[in-house]
């Protein structure tokens, strides 16, 4: 090859006619022309179509994402040396928990590595028994009832706190007074995990972030709502409404999906209604009677989807009003009146043509038609609450306050301490003009239930006090009311209804609605197919 020129970058001999580089520059320089700076690494080097990056930084890591070095391997050096670590480690026979096994023994290292010694035996500082210590030189049973346990961690919770609130040593006595020592210092530990968490510290803040997802807020949102709504600290919760909330969208859940849309508008018309009627100062309507209503529409979208193949509120017809409320003929009443409101709503809102329920009744005699306690039955109730002293003490109260006072549940369970007389040996029942004297019967069962409030050690208020809500200010739920004389086989709305009949029939109507605090057309019902034989006979003789 014959030498043409010099090479215009290196010197050397250029032998090809029309270069101007050697060939061990041609080809670098083309190499170069190749070459784009990598995203990934900055680096000049050929780029691969898929990815933009070049090979190197194209091999990621299948856990972290890094970049991939080996070409024999799809996770890069620390996620690779991660992995095997894990692969190695297996289940402890002893323990259960995953490590690493060791061949003397079998177990993981920690069970393998003796513990620390115990400390012998002492005389315990609150028993005097020789046991071994847990803390503040008393035995375990004795630290676990020592009272002074909720104030040293809220001591100690101050301590770590840069800026420890001011209510903390009042709500270390609120929870020392309605908890077990051990239980107030967890629910003190709790609130400590809240205070160092980063997020406010404001009273309304912590009352949100302390409760527990689910329908149950937990204890601890539950006591520092009672603490900082009675400190006028912040605002409730609202934790009935959020259930009753709940309770609603189950029963909307529950209505075929087609015929779904229309109930869940009529649920947010009757919310909306309720608001007015507070606005406005009027009767709102209760969760309950707007649960009620949204349960007889459930039902009948049911019937409509599963008997009739209907999926149109559309194509209702009186018929089929009259066959689902035929299936249940007791609830007629109450079920045509829900559904009169759903379907004159719904015509409203121009989702049906017409009224399916027009021209439908529910007529009934006016009357009282349930079922009364036989005098029997009611001889038997009384020597039970009165001699057997193994029966409960809320049962004895709520079934002779029941059974001779005519008290409703909504009465027993508004009673507070400050409605006993202890002088005229009277209570004051809800809204009725005039304490309520007692017999002596009905006076001994209360002191039970006063002696075993005073065991339960609680500043609750009610004198009906559960183990639910003796760390609380809130009543007896409505469920143990009307199921705390289950096991004597009764339930305390036939009490009632057993008392007033027998009084309305015996007694002059406008005395037992005044003595009661009823109206007296709630009184009169009690009368029906009922013949006041001395009437009868004196009009008898005038004839």
């Amino acid at each position: 090859m014959k030498r043409q020129r010099d090479c215009a970058r290196c010197g050397a001999a250029v032998g090809i006619i029309g270069r101007d580089y050697c060939c061990r520059c041609w080809h670098r320089q083309r190499a170069e022309a190749a070459r784009s700076s990598c995203p990934g690494c900055g680096l000049a080097r050929a780029l691969l179509a898929g990815t933009g990056r070049c090979k190197t930084c194209s091999r990621v890591c299948a856990d972290c994402g890094g970049p991939v070095r080996r070409r024999d391997r799809d996770r890069c050096t620390r996620c690779h040396h991660r992995r095997e670590r894990e692969q190695a480690r297996q289940a402890c026979p002893r323990c259960g928990k995953p490590g690493y096994l060791r061949e003397q023994t079998g177990w993981c290292g920690s069970c393998s590595r003796p513990g620390p010694p115990k400390d012998p035996p002492r005389f315990c500082a609150g028993c005097g028994e020789v046991r071994r210590h847990c803390g503040s030189g008393l035995c375990d049973r004795c630290w676990q009832k020592n009272p002074q346990r909720p104030f040293v961690a809220a001591s100690s919770l101050a301590a770590r706190l840069e800026d420890p609130p001011s209510w903390l040593g009042d709500f270390a006595g609120c929870a020392a007074a309605g908890f077990a020592p051990s239980r107030a210092a967890g629910l003190i530990g709790q609130l400590g995990r809240l205070l160092q968490d980063g997020g406010s510290q404001h009273p309304q803040a912590l009352l949100d972030r302390s409760r527990l997802p689910g329908r149950s807020p937990g204890t601890l949102a539950r006591t520092l709502e009672t603490f900082f709504v009675t400190r006028g600290l912040a605002l409730p919760a609202g934790q009935a409404g959020q259930l009753a909330a709940g309770r609603r969208q189950r029963r909307i859940d529950a209505v075929p999906g087609p015929l779904r849309p229309a109930v869940a508008a009529f649920a947010d018309a009757c919310l909306k209604a309720r608001e007015r009627a507070r606005r406005s100062g009027t009767r709102p309507r209760a969760d309950s009677t707007i649960e009620h209503r949204l349960s007889v529409i459930r039902d009948l979208a049911i019937f409509l989807a599963a008997e009739r193949g209907k999926r149109d509120w559309a194509t209702v017809d009186v018929h089929d009003i009259e066959t689902f409320l035929a299936t249940r003929p007791a609830n007629r009443k109450s079920r045509l009146a829900a559904l009169r409101q759903f379907f004159g709503w719904a015509r409203t809102r121009k989702l049906v043509l017409a009224d399916a329920t027009r021209g439908l009744t529910a007529r009934e005699a006016r009357g009282f038609r349930g079922p009364t306690a036989a005098l029997a039955l009611q001889r038997q109730l009384f020597r039970r609450w009165t001699t057997d002293r193994a029966t409960h003490p809320h049962e004895s109260l709520t079934g002779l306050l029941a059974l001779l006072h005519g008290a409703t549940c909504a009465e027993l369970r508004g009673l507070v301490i400050t409605d006993i007389h202890a002088a005229a040996q009277a209570v004051q029942l809800g809204r009725r003009p005039a304490p309520t004297p007692l017999d002596p019967a009905t006076w001994t069962a209360l002191q039970r239930c006063l002696d075993r409030r005073a065991q339960l050690g609680t500043a609750n208020q009610h004198v009906l006090v559960t183990r639910q809500t003796k760390s609380t200010r809130e009543p007896a739920s409505a469920y143990y009311l009307s199921h705390i004389l289950d096991p004597a086989g009764v339930r305390p709305k036939l009490l009632r209804s057993t008392r007033l009949a027998e009084l309305v029939n015996t007694l002059d109507p406008k005395l037992v609605s005044a003595a009661f605090g009823m109206r007296p057309e709630g009184v009169t019902i009690y009368l029906a197919d009922h013949v006041d034989e001395g009437r009868l006979e004196r009009r008898t003789r005038a004839t």
